[in-house]
């Protein structure tokens, strides 16, 4: 087995934007854990009220996450085609596609988010889609922060470790959320979390966690034996107390539904994994008209505000991965310590 977290457990706490602030990262990291901050959708300003609710809130190690994507430029043409597939579902709610302003704003890792990262200087810092330009990542290494990143295959892994990730998460197929990929975005590449991690442990010589899929002490374990550092858990703490997951979220987790989960890009552009819901019966849960990560999001984000307001999951990313059996209503800290007594 690799050299070990930081931590008392071999456990990270998936970053999950949109269903959690540092609440469930702080309640994770004095469990003995490591807890993750989501940053990717925050302004400076909140970063920082963020990172030091959380410094205040935990004395033990945390994470902090950002996405390293290139921002696209805006196609009108693009935007165009995505509400004509679209209209069918804005006359259901009488929205006008013309007047929508904005969805939610997801910015890659840049000057501003690096030096409030200076000011608190986190013993862990984590990048999906990549890594951030070697000036930018330079400065995150110089606040002694351990650099974190996805691969989805060995050769992103070990493009990370020649570009300066300290270690590797292996993300297979099976997680929650966006995928992480950066090299190679066609899905059917990509391979599950047990196919995934003893190939990326032999492509690279630096620390692996295993992430996607696992939800128990018998899947942390098979992970550890199989040369993991450490695993990331997302899905299996969003009914945790602190989790701010929505009560639509909430109820569609301890459905029949989620035992049915797609890659779909309908939500943001970017393939992610969450439970089937009306939208992408209809559309597909793949769907070419969607403009590339994260511009889709504005136009759903207005079709989810208006069903959520009438009680409807049918437009809202629902993020599960393929295994909710670990998902209980309890707190965090709780879960952490059963899912560790037999590891």
């Amino acid at each position: 087995m690799q050299a070990p977290l930081a931590t008392q457990y071999p456990i990270i706490q998936a970053p999950m934007a949109g269903v959690q602030d540092f609440r469930l990262a702080a309640a994770i990291s004095n469990a003995g854990g490591l807890g993750s901050l989501p940053a990717a959708m925050l302004n400076t300003e909140q970063l920082e009220q963020a990172l030091l609710a959380l410094s205040e809130a935990t004395d033990n190690s945390y994470n902090v996450n950002f996405f390293s994507h290139t921002q696209p430029t805006v196609q009108p043409e693009q935007i165009t085609r995505w509400h004509e597939a679209l209209a069918p579902h804005f006359a259901k709610f009488n929205i006008d596609p013309s007047t929508l302003t904005g969805g939610a704003s997801r910015q890659p890792f840049n000057e501003a988010a690096a030096e409030v990262l200076e000011r608190f200087k986190p013993a862990y810092v984590s990048f999906h889609f990549g890594l951030p330009d070697k000036a930018l990542l330079e400065r995150v290494k110089r606040c002694g922060s351990v650099v974190i990143s996805s691969a989805t295959s060995t050769a992103e892994a070990i493009w990370l470790e020649q570009n300066g990730a300290d270690i590797i998460v292996a993300q297979g197929l099976e997680a929650g959320g966006h995928r992480g990929h950066f090299l190679d975005r066609q899905v059917e590449h990509q391979m599950g979390t047990f196919a995934l991690l003893p190939q990326v442990i032999a492509a690279v010589s630096c620390p692996v966690v295993a992430a996607g899929g696992i939800a128990d002490s018998k899947g942390i374990n098979a992970a550890l034996t199989l040369g993991a550092c450490a695993v990331q858990l997302g899905t299996t703490f969003l009914l945790c107390d602190e989790a701010t997951t929505s009560p639509l979220h909430r109820a569609a987790l301890q459905s029949e539904d989620a035992n049915h989960t797609a890659l779909t890009n309908l939500f943001s552009g970017g393939a992610a994994r969450g439970i089937v819901n009306g939208v992408m019966r209809d559309l597909g849960a793949m769907n070419e008209a969607a403009p590339p990560f994260p511009l889709a999001s504005t136009a759903i984000t207005a079709l989810r505000q208006a069903a959520e307001a009438q009680n409807n999951s049918d437009y809202s990313p629902l993020w599960c991965g393929q295994n909710r059996s670990g998902c209980q209503s309890i707190p965090a800290a709780e879960l952490l310590y059963r899912l560790c007594q037999d590891i």
